[in-house]
């Protein structure tokens, strides 16, 4: 093996192959600083920020074998012992490279759907502090700038948003480090944004700076006249992920956040349990069962669009033997008290990275759970051991996706799955803090 250094030589990688695909293989070892993209040799090298995360990735792999898209890939030390500016293929001119800075210059490619300032941020805020955010159009097409509080939350949303899209198929993100030292945002609107000033003023907009967007409206049915542009931005990332459109019952321009539910097990249901369910759907602010009606409780979320998402896919589910109600509350929020349980700042709650992944993955109760985080030395005989005294197990497969071991379990009904999420998910096995989720497929 050659003297070790903090680049990795990456052989074999095919050109269905993306940096984003290579950066997923080596991200778990620690932040990758670099990549130089050899496409005519079907070879790439990455540069991790220090030599004990390249010398533990290399140790990893010598006894796995690491693949990408179905395709083995081979590892060993570069003979560089640093990747030069110049050398980088970050960004498409290596003279306009720069280094590692908390700023980032983003350019969007083949944006089929409109990107706004709470799009981005939406994508960016799962790696950090977003301080600020500038949008533009240019001759390269829409572009943004991007600032984060550190450089280290800049190297870590570069290292895992480079190359990869907003929305299935479309949407692609291309970044560059700026050399710009602090960016300048002069008024909080759907094209800027100081996150750290909300008093800035949000100056008219005439109409003309919507060029370069596609029409909204045109896009989509759903959204109502009126609709803010931040309003469109969340709702078109939701129907980009459910394929284009929302589902049928689903407006996306419900505001109101706080649910009360009802016909809850009183011997059964805590505010734990139910923080399992409803964070399928959005992220969680606040649950408060009531004292003096402890069969109902009031679930407030991030938004009303995840709102709307909980009561379209939760009323009428069953859960510990009774059939739910979900209604909206006439509540616009739940007060912080002693008995109401908060979870704004929770890193249990599910959207705070992957967004529209998990936006896609909205759906009602099913038969079948997903469970990820997995130890990697779990056995199925484990898992039903976990799982298993929430009902009849059809059938279960353990497998692994990108080195990550994962399950499906089938249960016998959908309440029996329910009452399995519900109770199992964030729970511990084998050390391991466990994730589940409702699968869509219909048998293993």
């Amino acid at each position: 093996m050659a003297e070790p250094s903090k680049v990795i030589h990456i052989r074999n990688v095919g050109h269905e192959i993306a940096e984003s695909d290579l950066l997923q293989l080596l991200q778990p070892f620690g932040l990758v600083s670099k990549i130089v993209m050899l496409r005519a040799k079907n070879q790439a090298l990455l540069q991790m920020e220090d030599i004990h995360a390249s010398v533990a990735a290399l140790q990893y792999y010598s006894s796995v074998q690491p693949s990408v898209r179905g395709r083995n890939v081979y590892m060993q030390f570069s003979s560089h012992q640093e990747l030069t500016t110049d050398q980088s293929s970050h960004g498409r001119n290596s003279d306009q490279e720069s280094e590692p800075n908390r700023i980032l210059l983003v350019t969007i490619h083949h944006m089929i759907y409109p990107i706004t300032v709470e799009v981005l941020h939406q994508v960016f805020k799962a790696y950090g502090f977003v301080e600020k955010i500038v949008t533009f159009q240019k001759s390269a097409g829409f572009q943004a700038l991007i600032q984060f509080h550190s450089r280290q939350e800049a190297v870590e949303a570069f290292g895992s948003l480079h190359g990869r899209n907003i929305y299935d198929g479309c949407c692609q993100l291309d970044i560059q480090y700026s050399n710009l030292s602090e960016l300048q945002v002069h008024y909080n609107n759907d094209r800027s944004r100081d996150f750290t000033n909300p008093s800035l003023p949000t100056e008219q907009r005439n109409r003309t700076s919507q060029q370069g967007y596609p029409d909204p409206a045109g896009l989509y049915a759903f959204q109502q006249p009126g609709a803010s542009y931040a309003q469109m931005g969340r709702a078109a990332m939701i129907a980009a992920a459910f394929g284009g459109t929302l589902p049928h019952g689903v407006s996306g321009t419900n505001e109101r956040c706080t649910l009360i539910v009802s016909n809850l097990n009183t011997d059964k249901i805590d505010e734990d349990k139910l923080f399992n369910l409803f964070s399928l759907y959005g992220n969680i602010v606040r649950i408060k069962i009531l004292r003096n009606k402890p069969d109902h409780a009031l679930v407030e979320m991030a938004d009303g669009l995840q709102a709307e998402l909980a009561v379209h896919y939760l009323k009428g589910a069953i859960l510990f033997g009774k059939k739910l109600e979900v209604n909206y509350s006439k509540y616009p929020n739940i007060t912080p008290a002693p008995d109401a349980h908060d979870y704004l700042n929770s890193s249990l709650n599910r959207f705070n990275s992957n967004v529209v992944k998990n936006y896609r993955h909205c759906c009602a109760p099913t038969k079948m759970i997903h469970i990820s985080a997995l130890p990697q030395e779990i056995t199925e005989e484990a898992i039903l051991n976990h799982v298993s005294e929430h009902g009849s197990v059809i059938n279960t497969k353990l497998f692994e996706v990108n080195g990550k071991r994962q399950a499906l379990v089938m249960f016998e009904s959908e309440e029996e799955a329910t009452e399995a999420l519900v109770s199992k998910h964030a729970s511990t096995l084998e050390g391991n803090t466990i994730r589940i989720s409702f699968s869509q497929m219909q048998s293993i």
